[in-house]
């Protein structure tokens, strides 16, 4: 099978630890051609750090064990391990893309020649985020990172979600606290609600970050990926108990409906109101809460 440099596409040899047309490190992609910064014991040296998935400019990170423990966390952190309870971390390689969105606060280090910037055009563009950050419950500013090293977030014990919006009509619009980090290709702006009874009845905000255009972004969500459904409607519709809708594509509409025909019929069934949404797209539903309902509590058998 023929092999091929991840960074400028030549071929290569089988046993090639560099490229010899850009000098690439093959083994350990953290080591730049022509760079002065060499970072060891990271990606592609660490056993202990697992790739768990990369698009774009970004990858994502897992260290199956968590190694700096005391004896009095060691049955806890293990058991932790177990239940897939690991800490996290996005890594940015700046140089494939033009720049990113990054949540403020989540810049753990970075390396190479790389610029950061506010964001904030003058007093006016200030006030709008401001506004956004206000409807929204995202924060006011969003760093802008570019240059050509690597940008390393934060670790988080949450799940890290990477989406191309190619793959979801280019909108995407996503529960308040999702956001990590997106491609400044993609632009971030705020939706209200079509109807008023979809942020009143159904414990939602009246207004919504949405991400447009092309790029990769990375969501935070305290569920992981595989137990994520994803649901395709054309011209059809969906109703859901609850928010469990973490993001859809904007272009559907979204209201709160009675469950049944009626008033009896809805309290009859238990469910009462639901999240209905309409039209053609995309919706990342989250089939576990996190938090088991009183009647879905395992009972005695005595």
């Amino acid at each position: 099978m023929v092999k091929y440099c991840p960074n400028c596409g030549a071929e290569l040899d089988d046993d090639s630890e560099f490229c010899s047309e850009c000098g690439t490190n093959l083994k350990n992609p953290a080591v730049k051609a022509g760079s002065s910064i060499k970072i060891r014991n990271f990606i592609g040296e660490n056993d202990n750090i697992k790739v768990l998935d990369e698009q774009g400019p970004f990858r994502i990170i897992e260290y199956e064990k968590d190694l700096s423990v005391t004896p009095g966390e060691a049955m806890m952190k293990y058991f932790s391990s177990q239940m897939n309870v690991r800490p996290r971390q996005l890594v940015v390689d700046l140089s494939k893309t033009s720049g990113i969105y990054l949540q403020a606060g989540a810049m753990q280090w970075m390396s190479g020649s790389n610029k950061l910037s506010s964001g904030i055009k003058g007093i006016g563009d200030f006030g709008k985020k401001f506004l956004k950050s206000t409807v929204t419950g995202e924060t006011t500013v969003k760093p802008e990172y570019s240059g050509d090293g690597y940008l390393v977030t934060e670790q988080t014990y949450k799940h890290l979600i990477l989406l191309d919006l190619n793959d979801w009509n280019n909108n995407l619009m996503i529960d308040d606290g999702l956001f990590l980090a997106a491609e400044k290709s993609v632009e971030l702006s705020v939706k209200k609600r079509t109807n008023l009874s979809s942020a009143l009845a159904a414990s939602e905000g009246l207004f919504n970050t949405v991400l447009h255009g092309n790029g990769h972004v990375c969501l935070e969500s305290r569920i992981p990926y595989k137990e994520l459904i994803i649901i395709e409607l054309e011209n059809d519709t969906v109703s859901i108990d609850g928010p469990m809708a973490i993001a859809w594509t904007s272009e559907l509409e979204l209201t709160v409906e009675k469950s049944g025909k009626s008033f009896v019929s809805s309290a009859v069934s238990g469910e009462g109101l639901v999240n209905v949404y309409r039209g053609s797209g995309k919706i990342l539903m989250a089939p576990l809460t996190g938090k088991l309902r009183f009647r879905d509590l395992p009972t005695s058998d005595k």
